[in-house]
Order: structure tokens, then sequence, then C-alpha cells
């Protein structure tokens, strides 16, 4: 480090009872065309995270941060380090506080404790048990996270009664199993000095449980199933960070939530439901049910006449199979989308990586024996994140539409050295980040 950079120098540590040093890699990092990301920023984060770590195992209560020449991403690695969900434990790790040292750069310390308390609430609703986030719940909680911006942000939470008017068929398709009311929560961000500018438009799968229907799944790790509405927490949070940070852009948030749930009520395989914009769809999976709340919500979507459409999921097995946990897979009709996305990511570190929308696997979807769509392709399981990716394309009208299938980036095991082990929250801070650069590129 330069001198000037405000670095702790051992002398002014006397001032501390105690000190964790960590060490940043070779300063000449930066941007690294292999790994797609800020080499710099990423050490930052991990750097400090650790850091941070060390000492609340050591039950410091308080610490200064140096901004180790990065503010923004120390403020992320200590932020993201120290999040640990235990309320629902009587035994509980020491609550941190933390601040910058010295003044070198407040204004990116406070942005990165702002992004990266979004992606901590994306952590909490998708790592908090089935029973405490029911539909009802996750909109109660997103309720009153927006309250201090309800200057800026509408919310409505839609009911059943209003789904069924709005002909959603495939997202009360999935529903109806569940004794737990559906909601479809509607959120409105309007940050934009010019109110007619066309919103951004974020769609996020809500399944706050999928037990796969009638179509079970096995029992093993069932119980991480309690995320599978992790597009939802990304995309609402992501709307929360954005409200923090006054963004200059609109933004509409749509989230279809249910559960999916065995029952004599529920959808069986073979079993045919229409969609908001007409189209029939034979049921043969009735775990394929992310796509089929996904496809009313998009339909509806259409009406804000938005100038993007993003689409979060944790969507596919296959999508997991595909890429693990390094990367979101995005699937996207266009280029300039893909781009304003894969910069935003090189950035926050959380990547993403295009994956295709063949008409090749449009073929295995709209090949159905009793309607005009079936809900898993043709040849099962090969190409199964491609195949609900152009399922999904058959109800987006819109130039500008990507799908992020975030099934393989649900949870952390050790990969991301920053997050605990446990459901990520992953990719709320590339998603905040992407909303930045539509504020301020037009």
């Amino acid at each position: 480090e330069e001198e000037d950079e405000g670095t702790l120098h051992l002398t002014e540590a006397a001032d501390f009872p105690c000190v964790a040093l960590v060490g940043l890699g070779k300063n000449n990092a930066g941007v690294c065309r292999t790994e797609n990301w800020d080499t710099s920023k990423e050490n930052i984060r991990q750097a400090v995270s650790a850091g941070c770590r060390l000492l609340q195992d050591l039950e410091v209560s308080h610490v200064e941060v140096d901004s180790c020449g990065d503010a923004q991403s120390a403020a992320e690695g200590a932020v993201l380090g120290l999040f640990h969900y235990d309320q629902l434990k009587s035994k509980k790790k020491t609550k941190v506080t933390t601040q910058l040292h010295g003044s070198a750069d407040v204004v990116g310390w406070e942005k990165g404790i702002v992004y990266a308390e979004g992606q901590n609430l994306a952590r909490l609703l998708m790592e908090a048990p089935a029973n405490h986030i029911t539909p009802t719940a996750f909109a109660k909680t997103i309720e009153e996270k927006l309250a201090p911006h309800a200057d800026r942000v509408t919310i409505h939470k839609r009911p059943q009664a209003w789904i069924e008017e709005q002909q959603m068929g495939a997202f009360l398709s999935v529903s109806k199993g569940s004794e737990e009311p559906p909601v479809f929560l509607e959120l409105h961000y309007n940050g934009s000095p010019d109110s007619k500018q066309p919103p951004l438009l974020l769609v996020g799968k809500g399944i706050t449980f999928d037990s796969g229907g009638i179509s079970l799944k096995p029992s093993a790790s069932m119980d991480a199933m309690r995320a599978d509405m992790g597009g939802a927490a990304t995309v609402c949070a992501s709307i929360v960070t954005a409200a923090s940070l006054k963004l200059p852009v609109n933004i509409v948030g749509l989230a279809p939530l249910c559960e999916n749930m065995p029952s004599g009520k529920a959808t069986k395989p073979g079993d045919v439901v229409k969609a908001k914009n007409g189209k029939t769809i034979q049921v043969d999976n009735t775990d394929a049910e992310g796509r089929l709340i996904l496809a009313d919500a998009l339909c509806y979507g259409h009406v804000f006449n938005p100038r993007a459409i993003v689409n979060v999921a944790t969507l596919t097995g296959a999508m997991d199979v595909a890429l693990g946990s390094a990367a979101a897979g995005v699937f996207t009709n266009s280029d300039w989308l893909w781009e304003q996305l894969h910069r935003a990511s090189v950035v926050t570190g959380d990547r993403v990586w295009r994956m295709p929308l063949f008409q090749h696997y449009t073929k295995q979807v709209t090949d159905s024996q009793l309607a005009d769509l079936n809900n898993i392709g043709k040849y099962s399981r090969s190409g199964g994140a491609c195949t609900a990716a152009a399922f999904l394309r058959e109800f987006v009208k819109a130039p500008h539409w990507a799908h992020l299938d975030i099934a393989g980036v649900m949870s952390n095991k050790d990969e991301v050295p920053y997050l605990r082990k446990g459901m990520s929250g992953r990719p709320t801070r590339t998603l905040v980040e992407f909303a930045a650069g539509l504020a301020h590129n037009g």
C-alpha cells in the first residue's frame, strides 16, 4: 500500500486491544479476463471478511476496517462475511458493528454497506424456514423493508381473487395443492425524475417451499427447497437496495408467491392448464413448476411497457449440473442486455455466464401431445436448463429480456470465501449494479 492510502500502520494499531492483519494479494491485480471479475475487489472482500470473522470469534463487538484502497469492497466483505442466520437459535454469535477506519472514502464505504445489506436480506429470506416465510409472510417482510421509502414506492399484495381475475391459470395450477394462500406481489419503485420513463421489470420466482407436488422430490435435502423463492428474494432485495440508494431509475418488481405441495387438490401429471396469454400447457411433471408461475407473471409484466425484462429463478437442477456455483446462467434475446448484466457482474464478483436460446430447445417444449406446450422437454433431462428457458421465451414479446437461472448459486458451501455456509442471496449485488448502470447510462 502507498503511504497516502490511509493504511493502518502498526504504530497506530497500539490504540486497539485487538488487531487482525490481512493480506490483499498482488496490488496490481484488477480485472481478469479469464476469471471475469475484478481480482483486487474479490481479494479485498475475502481478506476483510476473514479479518472480521476472526475478530468476531474473539468476541470483539466493534471493528474498524481499513479501506484497503477500495472502501466499497471492504464494506461488502465486512457485512457479507459477518452475516450468520441464528435468529432461531438460543446461542448466538457476537453481534459485530463495523466502521471505516479513517475518512478516506466514506461514500464508497456507505455504498458497500447498502449493497451487502441487500444481499443479506435475500439470504435471510432464503435461509428462513418455509413455515416462517410463507407467501403472506414474505410479502409482509418486503412491505416492512420498503416502508421508509413510501414516497417513492407503491406495493400491491394481490390476493387469490385477483390472480383468478387475471386468468393466471398456470400460477393457480401450482398454488392449488397447498393450504397456504398464494400472493402475487407487485412493487413499483419510482426513482427516475421522469415519471414517464419506461421501467426496468424484474420478475422473481417465489416458491416458498417446493416439495415437487405430485411429482414428489426425494426427501434427501428437500429442506433446501425453502430457498426455492430465491428469485423473488433477490429481486425484492435488489429493489429495497435501489430505493435505499435512491437510484434515478423506475423499477417494477413482480413475485408470484406460493407453495408447491401434493394434496387431493394438487395438479396431476398430464393435466392441461391455460396461461394468461391463452396458451395451453400440458403439465407432465409438477416439479417443473417455476416456469408455470413465471409464465403468467411475464405475460402480466408486459402491461408496464418495460425497457427491459429480467426474470430470476432457482429454475433447474440442470443449471447446477452445468455451471455449479461459479456463475448464474443468463438466457437472453438481447446482446445489449447481456453486456449490461455481464459488466455489472465483473464489478460485483457475483458472476453471470451466457447460455443458449436456440430454436433447437423450443422444438422440444412445443411438441406436446395434448396442448400448445409441454412443461418439460421431450428428451427429458438433456439440456434441461435450456428447455426451461425456451419454455419461458414463449411468454415474452419484449425485445430485451433475460432469464437468470440461479439454481446453481442458491447456496454456498465454501466456494465463495466471504459467504458463510448457507443460502447465498446471489446475485442480488449484480442486479443492483445492473440497475445502477441503467440509471446512469440512460
